[in-house]
């Protein structure tokens, strides 16, 4: 077991967020591996978060972002306490999820968000799409994997973070990182994205039709 020394606890709370004492307690039961000590905080909190993602969150920000004058993003980000939401965490998280909002444009915030109807109009689509004769529990497969991409496609908490696509981490993820890192419940709440000539006719072709 190495050390665990004051300069190893402090630097561990300034990479994880945690408390000393957390990270005290962390290191001790990692036999002083620093990696180690890290994941069991990154575990604790996870589960930590889980729970308090039932807790109102009625506080947060309205932030913009707007990409070359040409999109433009606002996104409504709910946090428990003003007190949370003027930290750089939160203010940070957020501008992140508005960017993701600005670079994907996703359609919905969650999976849960998807109208039935859409859902059964993809399924259908996928299903004609598929000409082999397969059994058909192998298709329902097919389908449900099709159906996952596009969620993952237009839902915001599914998709893969922008910022580091290599992590896989998907926006859900960091949403939950920051939970266990503020120690508050964290909700996207509501976002519009706006594109310079987006749903506009092109006069040219109604003149040529």
């Amino acid at each position: 077991m190495s050390e665990i020394t004051a300069e190893k606890v402090k630097e561990l709370r300034e990479k994880t967020g945690a408390g000393m004492m957390d990270c005290k307690k962390a290191l001790t039961e990692a036999n002083g591996d620093f990696e180690k000590a890290i994941d069991i905080l990154r575990q604790k909190g996870l589960a930590s978060a889980a729970k308090k993602s039932t807790r109102k969150a009625a506080e947060g920000l309205v932030a913009s972002y707007i990409h070359m004058d040409k999109i433009g993003v606002l996104v409504e980000v709910n946090c428990e306490t003003d007190f949370v939401a003027k930290t750089d965490i939160f203010r940070e998280l957020v501008k992140d999820i508005a960017m993701q909002i600005a670079a994907t444009a996703p359609q919905y915030i969650s999976r849960e968000d998807v109208p039935q109807e859409v859902i059964e109009k993809e399924k259908a689509i996928y299903r004609a799409s598929i000409t082999d004769n397969k059994p058909p529990q192998v298709i329902e497969k097919i389908v449900e994997g099709k159906l996952e991409k596009f969620y993952a496609d237009n839902c915001l908490l599914e998709q893969v973070f922008i910022k580091d696509p290599e992590q896989k981490k998907k926006i859900k993820d960091i949403i939950t990182e920051a939970i266990a890192r503020l120690g508050e419940n964290i909700v996207v709440r509501r976002f519009a994205r706006f594109q310079v000539g987006e749903g506009q006719k092109n006069t040219s072709d109604e003149n040529q039709s």
